[in-house]
């Protein structure tokens, strides 16, 4: 990110700018992707249920999905055919449509992509769903961790103290199979709608997009055969070059020394020359561990990162979340931004940190979320002020 020497961010324009997206989405992959979206500077327009049928709808926390930022919000009642026109007068102007209900809800409530395309030929349709719009398990329910599960992503992790696959640390399918894939994916298709003049319909499976994370080891079992679990391979534990130890204060220090030079430069900071030349060496590797859990329990934490931070050693400090926000790598880049809630008041959270998003000086100002922009977004699709009158007074808006 352009920051300043002070780690403040420089403002600059999206990518996306002028790039309309409807998001049906409250939560999970799709919710992640349209986040990303308006990083890159598109305007995307949340669509929910009027509260008399908002029902067991999911509502984020207050500061989730960066509290939507740079986000707008209309309440409609799909279910009646006024709300269901409105939706459709809105893609007709809208470059994007994001949907992630179950296969088939779409186009039962009438908004389904052959609908949209009728009234804007040019769109773009993204379906985000857990298993795809196809197979045998299109109309299953799930979450991350059932993506993972089905991957291979769990069994290639660590065990925990009973043996079973230890739970993720972060969401990793939402964010990284379907939120980052769905986002991908969508600008790919506007770039090709560029060259071509044609929208389409995307089908984004968050699994499948799990099982793309996991391509270096699944093409390995294609390849040859093998069947890679834990242990088996550099990246999953086989080696004591690539794994986290306890320091001295009982925090832990992540080692990824796969390069034969960096763990030559660490084995010689750590005064263990020995085994310079036996780092993959799979009769040695328990004394091995031995050796270096032995070496980093004499000295904390941050100590050996000032140590061997800088030595070219490949270590980095297990942070908590509230390390990681306060880390100074992270401050330097402007990471962390100020924003200021209608009902919350002022807070920070993570600004736009991927790389080319549109950034602005200053604090983020964060929409009320108990406010609506129907009226006006529906305005600018051509709605009187009698039409919207009739809308609202029939609870189709709100």
């Amino acid at each position: 990110m352009p920051v300043t020497a002070e780690g403040s961010l420089t403002a600059r324009p999206g990518a996306l700018e002028g790039t309309t997206v409807l998001d049906l989405s409250s939560v999970g992959p799709a919710a992640r992707a349209t986040r990303l979206l308006a990083d890159y500077g598109a305007r995307v327009v949340k669509v929910g249920p009027v509260p008399r049928r908002a029902g067991v709808a999911t509502v984020p926390p207050a500061y989730a999905y960066s509290g939507h930022r740079g986000m707008r919000r209309v309440m409609l009642d799909l279910k009646a055919g006024g709300g269901r026109d409105a939706f459709l007068d809105l893609a007709r102007g809208s470059d994007v449509v994001v949907e992630s209900f179950r296969p088939g809800v779409v186009e039962r409530l009438g908004i389904g992509y052959e609908a949209v395309r009728d009234v804007n030929e040019r769109v773009v349709y993204c379906s985000t769903s857990g298993y795809g719009q196809t197979g045998p398990r299109r109309d299953w329910a799930g979450h991350d961790l059932n993506y993972l599960a089905i991957s291979g992503y769990l069994h290639c992790s660590g065990r925990d103290p009973n043996g079973a696959p230890a739970l993720p640390g972060a969401t990793v399918a939402d964010i990284a199979a379907g939120g980052m894939h769905a986002a991908l994916a969508i600008m790919a298709a506007l770039l090709r709608r560029e060259r071509t003049g044609c929208g389409e319909h995307l089908d984004v499976s968050v699994a499948d997009g799990a099982l793309g994370m996991m391509a270096l080891y699944a093409d390995e079992h294609l390849a040859t055969g093998v069947d890679p679990g834990p242990g088996h391979y550099i990246l999953t534990g086989r080696y004591a070059c690539y794994g986290v130890y306890t320091c001295a204060d009982g925090e832990y220090l992540s080692v990824a020394a796969i390069e034969p030079a960096f763990w030559a430069n660490l084995c010689r900071a750590l005064d263990l020359k020995e085994y310079v030349d036996t780092q993959t060496d799979d009769s040695l590797q328990n004394e091995i561990r031995e050796a270096l859990a032995a070496r980093f329990a004499t000295a904390g934490r941050d100590e050996w990162v000032r140590r061997l931070g800088p030595a070219d050693c490949c270590v980095a400090p297990v942070n908590s979340v509230a390390e990681a926000v306060r880390d100074d790598q992270y401050l330097a880049r402007g990471a962390v931004v100020k924003a200021e809630h209608p009902a919350e008041g002022p807070l920070e959270q993570i600004g736009p940190v991927w790389a080319g998003a549109a950034l602005h000086d200053g604090s983020y100002s964060l929409p009320d979320p108990t406010d609506t922009d129907t009226a006006a977004l529906l305005a600018e699709a051509g709605y009187d002020h009698d039409r919207l009158a009739a809308l609202a007074s029939a609870g189709v808006i709100a």
